[in-house]
């Protein structure tokens, strides 16, 4: 397990020092447009922002160490339904100050976790996670075939679902 840990934190240091080496040759051209580079990858552009977790058993860990919930989002890069509410969450200001309250993966394959799958492996499909490690199954979108799937124009949805997953919580611990 320790090369394992010593191999990603090298990983992280070539990828950093090649965005860095990047920077470093374009000068003194101030683009204020242009998105901060690294946490890019890990939203892969649901709000580059935030914080994302890496990995599911991190993001577990996260999970019931600071006692937050865990939100995870599945999806596909070449999904338009993936695509088209990645949009929506990305724009949506208040779903990104809410999530700031959650610990947040969003994931392009899918984990050997059967519960993270309980109607089947579909994108996008949302699923909450309490720090007891407790997939909420109970927390749903609105199509009883793919109960965890939500369209662009269920954002609202997802917001109060969002809210639920964290009202859930006081009321419980």
């Amino acid at each position: 397990a320790m090369e394992k840990s010593y191999l990603s934190i090298f990983l992280l240091l070539i990828a950093v020092s090649c965005v860095l080496a990047k920077d470093a040759g374009k000068k003194d051209t101030k683009d204020t447009t242009a998105k901060p580079k690294l946490p890019q990858t890990l939203s892969r552009g649901w709000g580059d922002q935030l914080i994302w977790t890496q990995t599911y058993e991190e993001a577990l860990f996260r999970s019931k160490h600071s006692q937050k919930p865990l939100m995870i989002i599945h999806h596909l890069e070449d999904c338009p339904h993936s695509q088209a509410l990645k949009k929506v969450f990305a724009e949506h200001k208040d779903i990104q100050k809410l999530a700031e309250k959650f610990i947040l993966l969003n994931l392009v394959y899918e984990t050997t976790d059967k519960n993270l799958a309980p109607d089947g492996q579909y994108v996008p499909r949302i699923l909450f996670i309490d720090p007891t490690l407790t997939v909420r199954a109970d927390i749903t979108g609105r199509y009883s075939n793919r109960l965890y799937a939500y369209e662009p124009s269920d954002i609202s949805l997802l917001y109060s679902n969002m809210q639920k997953a964290l009202k859930l919580l006081k009321s419980e611990l």
